[in-house]
């Protein structure tokens, strides 16, 4: 890192958050004045802190139990990082316990390890430059932040003199990386924070950069409390690290939920954040239930379930509340599903389903602390009867999900009877209508606002693009008229004109087999070029369930995608409709097929009419193929289908063939200018961000012959240059990605094949493999054509680098005119061997690093000529290609064997005898293959049992005894990676 660099990262940024810290109370102590207060690096918890906090709240706590207590907390246990870190934070929140008699007999007692209630009777601390050692691995993150010796946060900071686009992307990648070199850090983590004081974001263990998300709102503060101009690192700091901010969101706004099979950990966004504790407050203040309740508009797709689960998870813990009931209501049996799967994955405790009118008013009157999940038509009773009194307690909280739509009907009505004193909160995807008065009288005013412009900007959700396709139904229309008369012509002209009006209509023409053929033929056309590419699905909306399974027999003649109708049954349904009438659980099989990645599973349509438009969340979804007159809230419902993030998704896209676009004026017309603004975009508004990004890619060689390949290589040449390359050109080809359905973007094709051919060329010469260089990243349509124009016009362009230690590497030399690209390949292929092998051997392979750095520093001080650096880097060549042969020299049974020995050997003192360090090199290596059992790489007790058996072996010899620990850990790291089975 140049000084430049240091001095804004550590000043600028590091610097600057330690200081705000200290502000909010927190004591700093730089990292190695805090060394004393543990045994090495290897310890990660502040044990004397620690037990100072477990005496201070559990005063009670005798000796032999506090030690329990301590080995509970520093041996946590699970199957991975995942399974750890969960496990931690539900101690953390919902206590340990410990058996131990108090004066009544031996009983469970509940051990506090933070005091949540009163905040400053616990310790915070913030530390830098803080080292910590586990598996022969040292990482040092920026900045630490301690709760009782503790380690919550870790922060990483980086330089605002980077190129924006990498500030957070580094970080983040840095965090990563700290969590595969030491997982037992992140064991206690609950928030990851990337900063570059101008760019700064939040994010949980496991996350990509494109999950951290910023934090634009210090709720309950405003921007203007934080200070003058502050920075976005400045509110962000305020708004989660504030002591009291910090134990809400640890307390209430961390959920682990099951996707597809596997936990993924969720913190609360800050809008999220905000409109809860409004909610809560409002809850809490309001002097009777009209007064608490109230509406909170949070945009289709920004996580309007996980804030129903935070509100209730906070609503349950305020002591003042005393427990409450809480109802959650929606009027479709897909969104009752989908918010009872929420509450049950994130682990909130037993919220039950109403699965019976009669279980409904059972359910109602079980008193505090019950959580029940129901449909509104459950609300409903025989004609002749009136709705009964269920419970007059004012300690019921209704939550109520898409609150405009059905929340006026007799059934609304039976539940206010059911539940007189009950506070209700609206929560709904859509804005309420200007003219709606019924909505604000049933709940109240708006809690709290996040629009769809909003979302956007903060990339909670991607933008929506509209596309039409119409095709004449006038064309048809005039057909059928023909065919008409001729059918009709005995008939008056009354008595046509009636059958007309009854059979001629609108949904007959959208619905008839010759237009949904042509519709089908263009869809499925749309679909392979523009959407599959890029790995995401599509859902077909069409107008009646007669279309929709016409849709599903035409996509089975004319394509081999898989698709599936997903529509309602009736009773009446002739034999051919009865087979698309699915059970629930037939349906829920589906939706799951639908969700997961295009790889896993093909199933690529869903069909329907009407079910799946609301609450129903697939992210992998980016198309939707519109047949139908849909409007108003409706409309504004179903298209937000498309905007769930996913990755590499950076928009959706409504496809219409009805003619929706009069209704979506309309729709968005209904609503207040400022709620619905940047709702749909149509795809000709990405042109002026895509002619500023292809000048962007191109300038990078504005002074060059574009023939000259060899010259545009060079331009690539240092690293940093190739990485702002890299980032103009992902942005490029991601407007060109959006826009390439319309023709507009013609001019712009022969570029981006262009560049991307000088972009594989650069990866093939530099052998960049992190991907930084690949095509892999960009839209899959962007990706086929670069391909396509690549392998047809440059067939020596190779997807991988050749080996440096085959004879095609000599061929590929060979074709290479001037000792500057050739000296360039030769670099690069032995950096390239030296990543890919370094885990073999990391003794070798870092020596010929080292050895490496050391003469291109050579050249680049003009200390040896191009020949003389070739001439060395043939040397090179051929030492990495004798690496098998050097096993024999020292007499070694294996190839195997060599870097064990090598390890060893420069742990040794030098005057150690070969024939020693060969026999110690046989022992070590039979240790390991003695105990490599199947899958023995995963195995814990396995490899804890070989360490103690190899440091047996290893304390009689001449290695001092503090390196013993580390470098049995070694020798099993090696033995991962050469005796792995």
């Amino acid at each position: 890192m140049s000084d430049a660099q240091a001095w804004n990262e550590e000043t600028i940024v590091e610097n600057r958050m330690i200081k705000q810290l200290q502000k909010l109370g927190y004591t700093y102590v730089h990292g190695p004045e805090l060394d004393q207060e543990r045994s090495s690096t290897l310890e990660i918890i502040l044990k004397g802190r620690l037990r100072e906090a477990l005496k201070r709240f559990n005063p009670w706590l005798n000796d032999n139990n506090l030690n329990k207590v301590m080995r509970e907390i520093s041996h946590i246990d699970g199957t991975s990082l995942m399974d750890a870190n969960q496990h931690f934070h539900e101690l953390l929140i919902n206590h340990l316990s410990v058996k131990q008699d108090l004066g009544s007999g031996l009983k469970n007692q509940t051990v506090q390890i933070i005091d949540f209630n009163d905040i400053e009777n616990n310790d915070f601390l913030i530390t830098n430059q803080f080292s910590y050692t586990y598996a022969n691995e040292t990482i040092r993150p920026d900045i630490m932040v301690y709760v009782n010796g503790l380690p919550l946060v870790v922060i990483e900071c980086k330089s605002p003199t980077l190129p924006p686009e990498d500030q957070i992307g580094q970080g983040v990648k840095q965090l990563r990386r700290y969590q595969q070199q030491h997982e037992p850090l992140f064991y206690y983590n609950q928030f990851m924070i990337a900063t570059s004081n101008d760019r700064a974001r939040v994010g949980t263990i496991g996350a990509k950069v494109q999950h951290y998300a910023s934090w634009k709102e210090p709720y309950p503060l405003s921007v203007e409390d934080v200070g003058d101009n502050p920075t976005p690192q400045d509110i962000l700091t305020t708004g989660i690290l504030d002591k009291k901010r910090l134990f809400d969101l640890i307390l209430n706004f961390v959920v682990y939920e099951q996707e597809g099979g596997r936990v993924i950990k969720k913190m609360g966004r800050y809008q999220q954040y905000r409109a809860v504790n409004k909610a809560a407050e409002r809850i809490l203040n309001g002097e009777h239930p009209q007064e608490r309740g109230g509406i909170v508009w949070a945009t289709q797709g920004s996580g309007k379930s996980l804030s129903m689960v935070f509100l209730s998870m906070k609503l349950r813990r305020h002591a003042e509340l005393g427990n409450p009931v809480i109802v959650v209501v929606t009027d479709r049996q897909d969104l009752d599903q989908q918010i009872t799967n929420t509450f049950r994955s994130c682990g909130f405790p037993n919220p039950q389903q109403a699965e019976s009118v009669d279980e409904l008013q059972t359910l109602l009157q079980q008193g505090p602390g019950a959580t029940v999940m129901t449909l509104v038509q459950k609300f409903q009773t025989d004609d002749e009867k009136d709705y009964p009194l269920l419970t007059s307690s004012e300690n019921v909280i209704v939550l109520v999900d898409e609150s405009h739509r059905s929340q006026y009907s007799s059934l609304a009505m039976n539940m206010r009877v059911g539940l007189p004193n009950a506070t209700y909160i609206g929560f709904t995807g859509t804005p309420i209508d200007k003219e709606d008065k019924s909505t604000v009288r049933t709940f109240g005013t708006y809690i709290d606002k996040y629009p769809i412009e909003k979302a956007v900007e903060d990339g909670a959700t991607v933008p929506i693009y509209y596309e039409a396709r119409l095709v004449d139904l006038h064309v048809q229309g005039e057909s059928i008229d023909t065919l008409f008369e001729r059918f009709f012509r005995d008939y008056s002209d009354e008595d046509k004109e009636r059958i007309k009006q009854k059979y001629v209509t609108e949904e007959a023409l959208t619905a008839s087999p010759k237009r949904l053929r042509h519709v089908v033929l263009d869809m499925i056309e749309h679909y392979e070029q523009y959407i599959e590419p890029n790995g995401f699905k599509a859902q077909i909306v069409s107008v009646s369930r007669e279309a929709a399974v016409e849709y599903k027999k035409l996509l089975d003649e004319l394509s081999d995608y898989e698709s599936a109708v997903i529509i309602s049954g009736g009773h009446n349904d002739p034999e051919e409709m009865r087979q698309y009438a699915l059970t629930r659980t037939e349906e829920k099989q589906l939706i799951e097929r639908f969700k997961k990645p295009l790889d896993d599973d093909p199933l690529a349509f869903l069909i329907v009419c009407d079910k799946l438009l609301t609450g129903f969340d697939a992210p992998i979804e980016q198309v939707m193929y519109l047949d139908k007159p849909l409007k108003e809230h409706n409309l504004l419902q179903a298209i937000a289908r498309t905007n769930r993030t996913y990755d590499k998704k950076s928009h959706g896209l409504i496809v219409d063939y009805y003619g929706v676009s009069k209704f979506l004026e309309e729709a968005l017309g209904i609503f207040h200018e400022e709620d619905v603004k940047g709702a749909m975009h149509h795809v000709d508004e990405e042109m002026p961000r895509l002619e500023q990004r292809h000048r962007q890619a191109m300038r990078f060689f504005d002074y060059i012959n574009k023939e000259d390949y060899e010259a545009c290589i060079k331009v690539l040449e240092p690293e940093d240059v190739r990485n702002k390359f890299d980032t103009a050109f992902k942005k490029f080809s991601e407007s060109m990605d959006m826009i390439m359905p319309s023709p507009r973007a013609k001019p712009y094709v022969d570029d981006l094949k262009w560049l991307g051919k000088v972009r594989k060329l650069a990866k093939s010469r530099y052998h960049v493999d992190d991907g930084a260089m690949d095509i892999s990243d960009c839209g899959g349509k962007v990706r086929e054509l670069i391909e396509e124009y690549v392998y047809a016009s440059t067939p020596e362009v190779l997807v991988e680098p050749v080996n440096i230690l085959t004879n095609q590497f000599d061929e590929k030399l060979d074709e290479l005119k001037s000792p500057e690209a050739k000296a360039a390949e030769m670099e690069h292929a032995i950096k390239h061997e030296i990543r890919v092998k370094l885990d073999e051997n990391p003794v070798k392979y870092t020596s010929i690093k080292e050895r490496l750095e050391e003469l291109i520093e050579k050249r680049k001080e003009r200390q040896m000529t191009i020949e003389e650096l070739l001439e060395e880097l043939h040397a090179f060549r051929e030492e990495l290609i004798n690496m098998d042969e050097e096993s024999q020299q020292y007499g070694l049974a294996s190839p195997e064997q060599l870097p064990f020995y090598q390890l060893l050997e420069q742990e040794l003192p030098s005057e150690a005898e070969q024939e020693s360090v060969k026999d110690l090199t046989e022992i070590v290596t039979e240790i390991i293959q003695d105990h490599a059992v199947i899958d023995w790489t995963d195995k814990e007790d396995v490899k804890r049992e070989m360490r103690k058996v190899l440091k047996k072996h290893l304390r009689p010899t001449a290695i001092p005894n503090g390196q013993v620990e580390s470098i049995a850990r070694r020798l099993i790291e090696l033995g991962e990676v050469h005796y792995k089975k």
